[in-house]
C-alpha cells in the first residue's frame, strides 16, 4: 500500500484528534474503562488546539493514505526538568489498520531521524515496546503511574 509521508497542515486538526482517539481505544481497551476512553472522545476545543500545535510544531508529521491522514508523529524539546535527552518523541498513533504497513516507520524517522530522544509508552503495551526497542530505544528505569488515567503506568525508553 502507497503511503505518503508530509508535513501536517491545519486542515489536519480534526483528523488528528480522530486517530488519537481512536488509538486509545485501540490500544488502550485492555488498560482503561470504557468510559474513561469516552470521556477522551474529541471535541471542538481539542481540534482547535491541535490546529495551534499544527501551525507552532517543527516536527509533526502525518501519514496519507488514499488522501486522508491515518497516523501521526510529533517530536520536539523536552520540558521535563530531568529529561535523558533533549528530544522527545510525544506522541505517535495511527489507525490499527495501518500496523504492519511501514508508516509507523516512516512517521516515526520523519520526527526523529537516527537523532538520540527518549519518550513515554504504556508499560503493558507490548508492540510499541518492541516497535521502539527495534528502534534502539531501552527502557531507562523510570516510571511512571498516571492517577488521573486509571493509574496508567508508563516507562520511559531513551537512545
Amino acid at each position: 500500500m502507497a503511503f505518503l509521508i508530509r508535513r501536517a497542515v491545519p486542515e489536519d486538526a480534526a483528523a488528528l484528534a480522530d486517530i488519537r482517539w481512536t488509538g486509545w481505544q485501540e490500544t488502550y481497551a485492555h488498560l482503561l474503562s470504557p468510559q474513561f476512553l469516552a470521556s477522551m472522545e474529541p471535541t471542538p476545543a481539542m481540534v482547535e488546539r491541535w490546529v495551534d500545535t499544527i501551525t507552532t510544531a517543527e516536527r509533526l508529521a502525518v501519514a496519507e493514505v488514499e488522501g486522508a491522514a491515518r497516523g501521526f508523529a510529533l517530536a520536539g524539546d523536552s520540558e521535563e526538568s530531568d529529561a535523558p535527552r533533549a528530544l522527545q518523541l510525544f506522541i505517535l498513533y495511527q489507525y490499527a489498520t495501518e500496523h504492519g504497513t511501514g508508516t509507523g516507520q516512516a512517521l516515526l524517522d520523519a520526527v526523529l531521524g537516527d537523532e538520540p530522544a527518549f519518550l513515554w509508552t504504556a508499560e503493558e503495551n507490548p508492540r510499541a515496546i518492541a516497535f521502539y526497542s527495534r528502534n534502539g530505544f531501552e527502557p531507562d528505569g523510570a516510571r511512571v503511574v498516571s492517577e488521573s488515567w486509571e493509574n496508567l503506568a508508563e516507562i520511559r525508553m531513551v537512545r
